[in-house]
């Protein structure tokens, strides 16, 4: 598995690829997660007692200064690193330095590629580069996306309607539709009673909590 983000960067991204590897290994998989570096006293985990965690550096973004983008340098040599060990697909989860590593690796190793398509995009750019044209952005969006799916060999999507989006851009990688879901075991230790005191919620009156 590569990407541009994980704890200690927490989003949506991050929490699904522990889920999936998480579950990939108690399926009897092994796995090794490429990420980038956030530093030393980043308070990162730089392993996890299910799978291996490879770390590489990287740099911040000046307008996004929460992620970071993984080197040049570091991503050529983890490509002649990797190219040496087996693997029996390349899972490719963010569209940026991750899946240029990602392709260049499957083409070295002669090994299937897929690709999770987290992020609705055409509704995220905006929020990145504020400065530049909405409609240009979005025009944009779905041209990259094209081509970054065109690259893969399968697409996973959390969502029906994300296809609809896919094939509204014109992409026909065949897609999996495969909601992340939860580990409901991270809420098995939660307290109801004492949060519904602490917020002040009345013990009849039903809540729902999203994240």
């Amino acid at each position: 598995m590569l990407s541009d983000v994980y704890f200690q960067r927490v989003n949506g991204v991050s929490s699904s690829i522990r889920t999936y590897a998480r579950a990939l290994v108690a399926m009897g998989h092994r796995i090794t997660l490429v990420a980038p570096d956030y530093g030393p006293h980043s308070g990162q985990p730089q392993h996890d007692d299910y799978f291996e965690i490879m770390r590489l550096p990287s740099r911040v973004i000046f307008f996004d200064p929460e992620d970071r983008l993984i080197t040049a340098p570091a991503m050529r040599a983890a490509l002649a690193s990797l190219a040496k060990r087996h693997w029996d697909v390349i899972h490719i989860h963010t569209p940026f330095r991750a899946h240029v590593l990602g392709v260049r690796l499957a083409q070295r190793a002669g090994r299937p590629t897929v690709e999770t398509y987290h992020t609705y995009f055409e509704e995220y750019v905006a929020h990145y580069l504020p400065w530049l044209p909405s409609p240009l952005l979005r025009l944009f969006v779905r041209r990259v996306s094209r081509k970054l799916c065109e690259d893969v060999d399968h697409l996973i999507v959390p969502s029906s309607e994300m296809v609809e989006v896919l094939q509204r851009y014109g992409i026909t990688t065949p897609t999996t539709v495969l909601p992340t879901g939860l580990a409901l075991d991270e809420f098995s230790n939660g307290d109801g009673a004492r949060f519904r005191k602490l917020q002040g919620i009345d013990d009849a009156w039903p809540t729902l909590v999203t994240g």
